[in-house]
């Protein structure tokens, strides 16, 4: 007799591994299928998806290692402390990076322990249907679930042309493995990946050139912020980012890769010793089952849901990186807890409109709600107050005060529309611009709220009080 299970998640990145947990705590009987071993050292399955094994948790490991060794060499002095023959043992880096990401993949397990998941290591994949069931393939054999949750996630984009061997022309997997740093560093894409891996190496003494093919340069964010960051990533600290390019041919060959791309009306030609590919991702639907069960797609190969998830089919829901919307860790596993919680029969709950966004370079960029371009592009009026970090103490203290905090509210109930930061530790501070935005908040209402002195948050008061001009400190 076929294992029976409330629910079945077919993939256990942040997604899925929620969904189950979440499922788990409400009393359902849960079983999760996960194949992928990434670069598990026994070849067991592990848990934790692309962002914990070869995205978020790893690159923001290596982030940090990086960012201590630029301090060290060239911020340390203001401080008065001065050290010589300082040296990056990029073996331990990523070392230290290996053991963040299997402690993490073994948390998630003695999760499953503690909430009676039962993980199905193989692939899942769609059977049939059966008398109120589903059928799940399972590596051969059929599990039968009550509820389907695809979480299958997504896959780095290749291009067409250059072969990714993950040694030489990497995507972000193979990025995140090198054994050293590359004299010559190439990046095909400035999006969030290409910035993040391109500042990592280089800070470890890479010189690295980042090719885009479109012409603005972080066209999702505000254009203030967006102007801030290229002065600071391509003035500051050196990164060579080219816009508007399009790239003719990639060959690779014993002395490294040679990248011929158009620039205007110029051909140009760059060699590199390594090459990252980061031109998005693509979600993962291939070999699922779909055509077995007549799981509904849309227009760009993504299972198609409604705004609580629910999919064409009975009972069979899809979250994370496999649905529309932006591919973030922490929308699929709201996504998650949602699909959860109505499973169950509760009042499950995801605001698409307040999900920040968070791109860990230095200084850090983080988002919520709109910009400014969409609000006039709307016709919405608003206000705007925008305050710098040179203007408080604890950055000044810091010693760090590149960027702002700038807040947008509706001009007629205050309401705040959209708070946009780029600063040192902007990925915190934006939560509670989130908390604000979730509950309908005004910018009265944070202009009202003590903050402690001296502290960042500070910033975000006086940008509240800046939307009334009546900021205190600038």
């Amino acid at each position: 007799m076929a294992k029976q299970f409330d629910v079945v998640v077919i993939g256990a990145g942040p997604g899925g591994y929620v969904a189950a947990i979440r499922a788990g705590q409400l009393g359902l009987s849960v079983a999760c299928i996960e194949s992928q071993p990434y670069a598990d050292p026994k070849g067991e399955v592990r848990l934790g998806g692309t962002c914990l094994n070869e995205g978020c948790i790893p690159s923001k490991a290596l982030l940090q290692s990086s960012e201590l060794f630029e301090q060290a060499n060239h911020s340390f002095v203001m401080h008065g402390i001065t050290a010589d023959s300082i040296k990056m043992d990029v073996a331990t880096m990523v070392r230290r990076k290996d053991n963040i990401v299997g402690q993490l993949t073994g948390g998630i397990r003695s999760l499953f322990k503690k909430y009676k998941v039962t993980l199905l290591p193989g692939h899942g994949k769609f059977a049939g249907r059966g008398d109120d069931v589903w059928l799940v393939d399972v590596n051969g054999e059929i599990v039968e679930a009550k509820h389907v949750v695809v979480a299958t996630g997504s896959r780095a984009r290749h291009l067409d042309g250059i072969p990714v061997d993950n040694k030489i022309i990497c995507d972000n997997a193979g990025a995140l493995c090198f054994d050293k740093a590359p004299k010559r560093l190439g990046v095909i894409g400035a999006g969030v990946i290409g910035l993040e891996l391109g500042s990592v190496w280089k800070r470890l003494g890479s010189e690295v050139t980042i090719l885009e093919a479109l012409p603005d340069f972080l066209a999702a964010a505000d254009p203030a912020v967006a102007k801030e960051a290229w002065k600071v990533f391509t003035q500051k600290q050196g990164l060579n980012i080219q816009l508007g390019v399009k790239i003719n041919k990639v060959t690779q060959s014993k002395k490294g890769v040679t990248i011929d791309f158009e620039l205007g009306d110029e051909e140009k030609s760059l060699e590199v010793d390594r090459l990252i590919v980061s031109v998005g991702r693509i979600p993962n639907t291939s070999n699922l089952g779909i055509e077995t069960v007549d799981l509904k797609l849309d227009d760009r190969g993504r299972v198609d849901v409604d705004g609580h998830c629910r999919t064409n089919l009975p009972n069979v829901w899809a979250v994370g990186d496999v649905i529309r919307g932006p591919m973030l860790a922490h929308k699929g596993m709201e996504e998650g807890v949602m699909v959860a919680e109505l499973i169950a029969g509760q009042a499950g709950h995801v605001n698409y409109d307040a999900i920040p966004w968070v791109i860990y370079t230095h200084p850090e960029i983080a988002w919520v709600g709109k910009t400014e371009q969409q609000l006039k592009n709307e016709g919405v009026e608003y206000r705007t107050g925008q305050i710098p970090f040179a203007a408080n103490g604890r950055a000044l203290g810091q010693g760090d005060t590149t960027g702002f905090i700038k807040m947008l509210a509706d001009a007629k109930t205050d309401r705040i529309l959209g708070v946009h930061i780029i600063g040192n530790n902007a990925s915190e501070l934006i939560a509670e611009a989130v908390v604000a935005m979730e509950f309908g908040a005004s910018s009265e209402d944070i202009a009202r709220i003590c903050h402690a002195h001296p502290t960042l948050s500070e910033a975000m008061h006086e940008t509240a009080l800046a939307v009334d001009k009546r900021s205190l400190h600038f």
